[in-house]
Protein backbone atom coordinates (compact mmCIF):
# COMPACT_ATOMS: atom_id res chain seq x y z
CA UNK A 1 0.00 0.00 0.00
CA UNK A 2 1.24 3.63 -0.70
CA UNK A 3 2.43 6.12 1.84
CA UNK A 4 -0.43 8.08 1.33
CA UNK A 5 1.40 11.22 3.38
CA UNK A 6 3.33 11.72 0.64
CA UNK A 7 0.18 12.87 -1.61
CA UNK A 8 -0.44 15.52 0.51
CA UNK A 9 0.59 18.67 -0.87
CA UNK A 10 -0.13 19.90 -4.75
CA UNK A 11 0.60 23.40 -6.54
CA UNK A 12 -2.42 25.69 -6.26
CA UNK A 13 0.02 28.49 -8.02
CA UNK A 14 -0.23 30.67 -10.87
CA UNK A 15 1.88 28.12 -13.30
CA UNK A 16 -0.57 25.27 -12.28
CA UNK A 17 -3.74 27.20 -13.42
CA UNK A 18 -1.71 27.84 -16.43
CA UNK A 19 -1.06 24.31 -17.45
CA UNK A 20 -4.48 23.56 -17.39
CA UNK A 21 -6.20 20.57 -15.84
CA UNK A 22 -4.19 18.05 -14.02
CA UNK A 23 -4.40 14.39 -16.72
CA UNK A 24 -5.81 11.70 -14.83
CA UNK A 25 -3.67 8.26 -15.10
CA UNK A 26 -5.46 5.44 -13.00
CA UNK A 27 -6.96 7.01 -10.61
CA UNK A 28 -3.47 9.39 -9.87
CA UNK A 29 -4.02 13.25 -10.90
CA UNK A 30 -0.74 14.36 -12.68
CA UNK A 31 0.34 18.26 -13.51
CA UNK A 32 3.08 19.05 -15.59
CA UNK A 33 3.43 21.65 -13.36
CA UNK A 34 3.79 20.56 -9.62
CA UNK A 35 5.91 18.01 -8.90
CA UNK A 36 3.94 16.07 -6.42
CA UNK A 37 0.98 13.92 -7.17
CA UNK A 38 -2.39 13.74 -5.91
CA UNK A 39 -4.76 10.59 -5.25
CA UNK A 40 -7.86 11.70 -6.85
CA UNK A 41 -10.25 9.07 -5.51
CA UNK A 42 -12.86 7.61 -8.03
CA UNK A 43 -16.16 9.73 -8.16
CA UNK A 44 -18.22 7.85 -10.52
CA UNK A 45 -17.83 4.27 -9.68
CA UNK A 46 -20.15 2.82 -7.23
CA UNK A 47 -18.51 1.15 -4.16
CA UNK A 48 -19.80 -2.35 -3.77
CA UNK A 49 -20.15 -4.14 -0.73
CA UNK A 50 -16.55 -5.96 0.75
CA UNK A 51 -17.10 -9.59 0.33
CA UNK A 52 -17.36 -11.39 4.06
CA UNK A 53 -14.55 -12.74 5.44
CA UNK A 54 -13.64 -15.97 7.51
CA UNK A 55 -12.95 -15.17 11.36
CA UNK A 56 -9.48 -13.83 11.88
CA UNK A 57 -7.63 -12.27 14.65
CA UNK A 58 -5.64 -9.14 13.28
CA UNK A 59 -2.25 -8.92 15.72
CA UNK A 60 -0.13 -5.41 15.37
CA UNK A 61 3.37 -5.58 16.11
CA UNK A 62 5.58 -2.43 16.72
CA UNK A 63 8.67 -4.65 15.93
CA UNK A 64 7.23 -5.35 12.75
CA UNK A 65 8.07 -2.69 9.94
CA UNK A 66 7.94 -4.48 6.84
CA UNK A 67 6.57 -7.52 7.12
CA UNK A 68 3.06 -9.55 7.18
CA UNK A 69 2.67 -12.55 8.08
CA UNK A 70 -0.39 -14.68 8.42
CA UNK A 71 -0.78 -18.83 9.86
CA UNK A 72 -3.48 -21.29 11.83
CA UNK A 73 -3.12 -20.84 15.66
CA UNK A 74 -5.84 -23.95 17.13
CA UNK A 75 -7.58 -23.49 13.70
CA UNK A 76 -7.91 -20.09 13.56
CA UNK A 77 -6.60 -17.72 11.22
CA UNK A 78 -3.82 -15.29 12.41
CA UNK A 79 -2.40 -12.16 10.46
CA UNK A 80 0.71 -10.06 11.71
CA UNK A 81 1.08 -6.59 10.65
CA UNK A 82 2.84 -3.39 11.45
CA UNK A 83 1.35 -1.75 14.29
CA UNK A 84 2.19 1.89 11.83
CA UNK A 85 -0.81 0.21 9.33
CA UNK A 86 -4.07 2.05 8.68
CA UNK A 87 -7.41 0.93 8.57
CA UNK A 88 -7.11 0.43 5.10
CA UNK A 89 -3.94 -0.96 4.78
CA UNK A 90 -5.48 -3.48 7.46
CA UNK A 91 -8.24 -4.26 5.90
CA UNK A 92 -6.36 -5.11 2.34
CA UNK A 93 -3.47 -6.83 3.88
CA UNK A 94 -6.01 -9.35 5.69
CA UNK A 95 -7.90 -9.61 2.58
CA UNK A 96 -4.79 -10.51 0.52
CA UNK A 97 -3.42 -12.94 3.22
CA UNK A 98 -6.69 -14.58 3.72
CA UNK A 99 -6.87 -15.89 -0.14
CA UNK A 100 -3.27 -17.29 0.17
CA UNK A 101 -3.64 -18.98 2.99
CA UNK A 102 -6.90 -20.47 1.86
CA UNK A 103 -5.28 -21.21 -1.78
CA UNK A 104 -2.84 -23.09 0.01
CA UNK A 105 -4.87 -25.18 1.92
CA UNK A 106 -6.57 -25.64 -0.91
CA UNK A 107 -3.92 -27.26 -2.90
CA UNK A 108 -2.78 -29.58 0.43
CA UNK A 109 -6.37 -30.49 1.27
CA UNK A 110 -7.22 -33.80 0.58
CA UNK A 111 -10.27 -34.92 -1.41
CA UNK A 112 -12.84 -37.33 -0.12
CA UNK A 113 -10.51 -40.19 -2.10
CA UNK A 114 -7.57 -39.51 -0.29
CA UNK A 115 -9.30 -39.24 3.28
CA UNK A 116 -10.23 -42.65 2.34
CA UNK A 117 -7.09 -43.89 1.85
CA UNK A 118 -5.53 -42.13 4.67
CA UNK A 119 -8.48 -44.07 7.05
CA UNK A 120 -7.83 -47.45 4.78
CA UNK A 121 -4.10 -46.90 5.87
CA UNK A 122 -4.85 -45.75 9.83
CA UNK A 123 -7.42 -49.41 9.89
CA UNK A 124 -4.64 -51.37 8.51
CA UNK A 125 -1.89 -50.19 10.95
CA UNK A 126 -3.51 -49.31 13.99
CA UNK A 127 -6.80 -51.54 13.82
CA UNK A 128 -5.59 -54.80 11.89
CA UNK A 129 -7.54 -53.65 8.96
CA UNK A 130 -10.89 -54.21 10.79
CA UNK A 131 -12.63 -51.06 10.15
CA UNK A 132 -13.94 -50.86 6.89
CA UNK A 133 -16.29 -47.78 6.16
CA UNK A 134 -18.34 -48.08 3.21
CA UNK A 135 -17.27 -43.98 2.76
CA UNK A 136 -15.68 -41.54 4.25
CA UNK A 137 -15.91 -37.80 3.54
CA UNK A 138 -15.72 -33.97 4.49
CA UNK A 139 -18.97 -32.35 5.74
CA UNK A 140 -19.14 -28.92 6.37
CA UNK A 141 -22.83 -30.01 8.09
CA UNK A 142 -21.27 -31.41 11.68
CA UNK A 143 -22.04 -28.56 13.95
CA UNK A 144 -19.96 -28.65 16.79
CA UNK A 145 -18.71 -32.29 15.94
CA UNK A 146 -15.40 -33.05 14.53
CA UNK A 147 -16.78 -36.42 12.84
CA UNK A 148 -19.63 -38.86 13.04
CA UNK A 149 -20.26 -42.13 12.32
CA UNK A 150 -23.62 -44.10 11.19
CA UNK A 151 -22.62 -47.29 12.55
CA UNK A 152 -25.28 -48.84 10.78
CA UNK A 153 -24.40 -48.11 7.28
CA UNK A 154 -20.67 -47.65 8.09
CA UNK A 155 -20.40 -44.01 7.20
CA UNK A 156 -17.76 -41.55 8.18
CA UNK A 157 -18.49 -37.92 7.50
CA UNK A 158 -15.01 -35.55 9.14
CA UNK A 159 -15.77 -31.95 9.92
CA UNK A 160 -14.40 -29.06 7.34
CA UNK A 161 -13.14 -27.38 10.38
CA UNK A 162 -10.49 -30.39 10.79
CA UNK A 163 -8.91 -29.13 7.38
CA UNK A 164 -5.97 -27.15 7.80
CA UNK A 165 -5.18 -28.77 11.85
CA UNK A 166 -1.80 -30.83 11.94
CA UNK A 167 -2.09 -34.35 10.42
CA UNK A 168 -1.86 -36.30 13.43
CA UNK A 169 -5.12 -34.49 14.55
CA UNK A 170 -6.67 -35.84 11.40
CA UNK A 171 -5.55 -39.17 11.94
CA UNK A 172 -7.12 -39.08 15.72
CA UNK A 173 -10.60 -37.81 14.56
CA UNK A 174 -10.19 -40.65 11.85
CA UNK A 175 -8.96 -43.43 14.24
CA UNK A 176 -11.80 -42.24 16.45
CA UNK A 177 -14.69 -42.80 13.91
CA UNK A 178 -13.40 -46.30 12.95
CA UNK A 179 -13.25 -47.43 16.25
CA UNK A 180 -17.09 -46.67 16.38
CA UNK A 181 -17.00 -49.15 13.34
CA UNK A 182 -15.97 -51.60 15.85
CA UNK A 183 -17.02 -50.38 19.21
CA UNK A 184 -19.53 -47.83 19.67
CA UNK A 185 -19.11 -46.85 23.32
CA UNK A 186 -16.56 -45.61 25.04
CA UNK A 187 -15.73 -48.23 27.40
CA UNK A 188 -12.09 -49.68 28.42
CA UNK A 189 -13.04 -51.46 25.16
CA UNK A 190 -13.09 -48.80 22.86
CA UNK A 191 -9.94 -46.58 24.17
CA UNK A 192 -7.86 -50.42 23.60
CA UNK A 193 -8.88 -49.59 20.51
CA UNK A 194 -7.24 -46.28 20.21
CA UNK A 195 -4.05 -47.34 22.82
CA UNK A 196 -1.54 -48.26 20.00
CA UNK A 197 -1.71 -44.16 18.26
CA UNK A 198 1.09 -42.67 19.48
CA UNK A 199 -0.37 -39.08 18.87
CA UNK A 200 -3.47 -39.77 21.42
CA UNK A 201 -3.64 -37.58 24.25
CA UNK A 202 -1.32 -34.57 21.83
CA UNK A 203 -4.78 -34.47 20.01
CA UNK A 204 -7.11 -35.03 22.33
CA UNK A 205 -5.48 -31.84 24.14
CA UNK A 206 -5.54 -30.06 21.10
CA UNK A 207 -9.04 -30.05 20.02
CA UNK A 208 -9.63 -29.37 23.87
CA UNK A 209 -7.57 -26.06 23.36
CA UNK A 210 -9.45 -25.40 20.29
CA UNK A 211 -13.16 -26.37 22.18
CA UNK A 212 -11.97 -23.97 24.91
CA UNK A 213 -10.95 -21.14 22.57
CA UNK A 214 -13.79 -21.11 20.51
CA UNK A 215 -16.51 -21.61 23.56
CA UNK A 216 -17.83 -24.98 22.68
CA UNK A 217 -19.25 -26.81 25.63
CA UNK A 218 -16.76 -29.68 27.04
CA UNK A 219 -18.03 -32.95 26.96
CA UNK A 220 -17.37 -36.06 29.88
CA UNK A 221 -14.21 -36.31 27.56
CA UNK A 222 -12.89 -32.72 28.00
CA UNK A 223 -12.70 -32.24 24.03
CA UNK A 224 -15.67 -30.15 23.37
CA UNK A 225 -18.40 -31.88 22.94
CA UNK A 226 -16.38 -35.18 22.04
CA UNK A 227 -19.21 -38.16 21.50
CA UNK A 228 -22.65 -38.68 21.47
CA UNK A 229 -25.33 -40.97 19.97
CA UNK A 230 -28.66 -41.27 18.71
CA UNK A 231 -28.89 -37.85 16.97
CA UNK A 232 -29.51 -38.97 13.28
CA UNK A 233 -28.13 -38.43 10.49
CA UNK A 234 -26.77 -34.50 9.99
CA UNK A 235 -26.17 -35.42 6.48
CA UNK A 236 -29.83 -36.30 5.79
CA UNK A 237 -28.94 -39.62 4.35
CA UNK A 238 -30.19 -43.20 5.44
CA UNK A 239 -32.42 -44.01 8.04
CA UNK A 240 -33.50 -40.77 10.21
CA UNK A 241 -33.05 -43.05 13.39
CA UNK A 242 -30.06 -44.91 12.66
CA UNK A 243 -27.82 -44.91 15.28
CA UNK A 244 -24.95 -42.23 15.09
CA UNK A 245 -21.76 -41.72 17.26
CA UNK A 246 -19.53 -38.63 16.47
CA UNK A 247 -16.18 -36.36 18.06
CA UNK A 248 -17.10 -33.23 18.87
Amino acid sequence: MPDFTRYAGFSTGRAARRAGPPAVHGGRATSAAAATVLLVPPRSRPASPEPALPDVEVRRSRRRTRTVTAFRENGRLVVAIPDRFTRVQEREWVRRMVAKVESSEQRRRPSDEQLAARAAELSRRYLGGQARPTSITWSSRQGRRWGSCTVTEGTIRISTRVQGMPGWVLDYVLLHELAHLLCAGHGPAFWALLGGYPHLDRARGFLEGVAHATDMPPDADGEGELDGAGDGDPEGAGDAGAPEVGLD
